[in-house]
């Protein structure tokens, strides 16, 4: 059986909680060994650590993410950096990032994302970004920073001349369920073409729905299907998609 990652999932999230042991023997059952769960808030680390902790092939990311920011205070960037200094088993800062849809100022998130930036660079640890609207802020961010270990951008949509914008940064690109549709022509096009040690398989579950799936919950079980789709947009085999795809995942995260 082909060993696979799923690069970002929210197995913490209370749509699991009635069978969220399930969900992980599913994944498993279809070869899915590695799983990394970001943090969105102070509210969810404790979760997201706990779930590290408790399986094996599940590691943390901790961070503040856009969509969270209603009640943030300035203490919580304090505590993350607590955390990061203090929990040897987190992996990257993350999930963050930038997002003009979001009813919060932009200026104050540029401020929260760019610190994040910057623990990220004082512990050496790679990231996890959310952008929505927001590239080229978020890229001149990226330059101002430099950080040594990069990162991903979650849910990469975008086309091939963004994607290498970011790969010249040193990122790599999550690729979920946007690729499972036809019209997403724009994406489909630039994952056909883009370096294969570029690209990071992820499910965002429980969001992102694969189709066929629609208004379904999503699961990690379902890279399988993120795998088979971008097999068939690229000349190489599902074997050497997520064999290539594991060495990333390992030499981004967890070397």
């Amino acid at each position: 059986m082909i060993e696979l990652v799923d690069s970002h999932c929210h197995l913490d999230f209370s749509d699991f909680d009635l069978d969220r042991i399930d969900v992980l023997a599913r994944a498993k059952a279809k070869g899915v060994e590695h799983f990394l769960v970001p943090g969105i808030g102070a509210h969810n680390w404790q979760s997201v650590l706990a779930l590290a902790n408790q399986h094996t092939g599940v590691y943390a990311a901790l961070g503040i993410h856009p969509y969270f920011l209603a009640n943030f205070d300035h203490s919580h960037l304090v505590l993350l950096d607590e955390y990061l200094a203090t929990e040897k088993g987190v992996v990257a800062v993350g999930e963050f990032g930038l997002d003009k849809i979001v009813d919060f100022p932009f200026e104050q998130q540029l401020h929260i994302c760019k610190q994040q930036l910057l623990l990220a660079k004082q512990y050496d640890l790679p990231v996890i970004l959310h952008c929505r609207k927001a590239h080229n802020e978020l890229i001149q961010l990226l330059q101002q920073v430099k950080l040594p270990r990069g990162g991903v951008i979650h849910g990469f949509s975008g086309s091939k001349q963004l994607a290498m914008q970011y790969i010249k940064l040193g990122f790599k690109l999550g690729i979920g369920g946007v690729i499972t549709y036809p019209r997403a022509e724009k994406t489909r096009q630039a994952v056909s073409e883009l370096p294969l040690a570029a690209l990071l398989l992820e499910t965002d579950s429980p969001d992102m729905p694969i189709k066929g799936y629609q208004g379904g919950r999503n699961e990690p079980a379902n890279i399988t299907e993120v795998l088979q789709e971008l097999a068939k947009l690229r000349p190489e085999s599902e074997k050497v998609i997520a064999k290539t795809n594991l060495s990333s995942f390992i030499e981004l995260f967890l070397s």
